[in-house]
């Protein structure tokens, strides 16, 4: 029996599968250029926290500065426990950070967001809650699923 390739498009109530980043290469220049400039010129929080992150110090986990999830420019990003570790500083737009969050988490990335002020007045808890979070165990289906029921109660 031959098989073919057909491509149907989904009917009316059914789940269509989740898009992906879909990146042009021309925004994805422009994000390595961004991380590259926001590595050379670190905010003083970056630096603590970084401090406190570099070279395995958390579990012997690896840390990224300044790494490109998806779409998203991360300040910090543990990709073998599918953690983003985020800083807003005061002048932050709070729906910029939210649907980043949000898109980070519909993919089944747990994001951690601090405020740069918290890291320069007690980066201890800060790695603390961090340690918390790379600990607990984690399941990115799960994470999904969860993240997606909560942003849709959130709509409502």
């Amino acid at each position: 029996m031959k098989k073919t390739l057909t491509i149907r498009t989904p009917e009316a109530g059914e789940r269509t599968a989740p898009k992906s980043w879909g990146l042009t290469g021309e925004r994805l220049e422009r994000l390595k250029t961004r991380a590259r400039e926001e590595r050379r010129h670190p905010t003083e929080a970056e630096l603590k926290l970084w401090d406190h992150l570099r070279g395995g110090q958390i579990g012997g986990l690896k840390f990224n500065r300044k790494a490109i999830v998806g779409s998203v420019l991360a300040d910090f990003a543990c990709p073998s426990r599918w953690i983003v570790v985020n800083l807003s500083n005061a002048a932050a737009n709070a729906e910029v950070d939210s649907l980043q969050d949000r898109k980070l988490a519909e993919t089944g990335i747990r994001v951690l967001r601090f405020g740069e002020a918290d890291v320069l007045a007690d980066p201890d808890r800060v790695v603390d809650a961090i340690k918390s979070e790379v600990n607990k165990p984690f399941d990115k289906r799960t994470a999904q699923r969860e993240a997606a029921a909560l942003f849709a109660a959130q709509e409502d």
